[in-house]
């Protein structure tokens, strides 16, 4: 078994949704200044990084990242091959490798751009008859490799609304460029904020494909 971390790493000017308060870390204490600890302030959304949406997100009276249900967030499922396909919907997702597992995620385009700093609108999203295929097969935990899962400029989100109005869970920032396509089992440690309508989240999987063997030079 080969286990692939697909979180980004939360630092000061990474990627951040526009108009969203960036991410940022300062010290408080600090060794170098003579303090006898290091310790650092924080300062983030809920939405930073690699992070879990909760039906809270966008639905009054949804559940919150505190009460979603665990094993929603572990347990076996599958990464989709959509590499060249910048709109998901129905057609697409019926060409792919989609099987009746409950935990999926898309490996696009987007994860080369995920480990830029500078937002690119034109990612590859999910649309309204995408996620309705995925509420269709039953699938209870849906990520991709940006930070949204609705198109850039799309105000009346219809993949949030669709997907979490039915209980299922988004994860969305994972950083999947280096992860192998296929079946997996999927860990996903969302922060436990009371109330929260989303939280940054570690997430890694667990893969019988290894990673690629490196070259070595003589």
């Amino acid at each position: 078994m080969a286990i692939f971390d697909v979180s980004l790493t939360l630092r000061n000017g990474m990627l951040s949704f526009p108009g969203d308060p960036v991410f940022l870390i300062v010290p408080v204490f600090s060794r170098k200044d003579g303090d006898a600890f290091n310790l650092s302030l924080l300062s983030m959304t809920t939405h930073t990084g690699t992070h879990l949406d909760a039906p809270a997100h966008y639905l009054d009276g949804g559940e919150t990242v505190d009460t979603v249900p665990l094993d929603v967030l572990i347990g076996t499922g599958i990464i989709l091959d959509m590499r060249g396909t910048k709109v998901i919907s129905r057609q697409a997702l019926q060409k792919s490798e989609l099987t009746d597992e409950k935990r999926v995620f898309l490996k696009t385009d987007n994860s080369r751009k995920l480990r830029e700093s500078r937002f690119r609108g034109d990612y590859a999203y999910i649309t309204e008859s995408g996620s309705e295929l995925l509420i269709e097969r039953g699938v209870k935990l849906v990520g991709i490799d940006y930070l949204s899962v609705d198109r850039h400029d799309d105000e009346h989100a219809p993949a949030h609304k669709l997907l979490l109005s039915t209980g299922a869970l988004i994860v969305e920032g994972l950083d999947l460029l280096d992860a192998p396509v296929g079946p997996c089992r999927i860990y996903c440690l969302p922060l436990k904020i009371l109330e929260g309508d989303g939280a940054p989240a570690r997430v890694f999987i667990e893969t019988e494909i290894g990673p690629p063997e490196r070259s070595t030079s003589t």
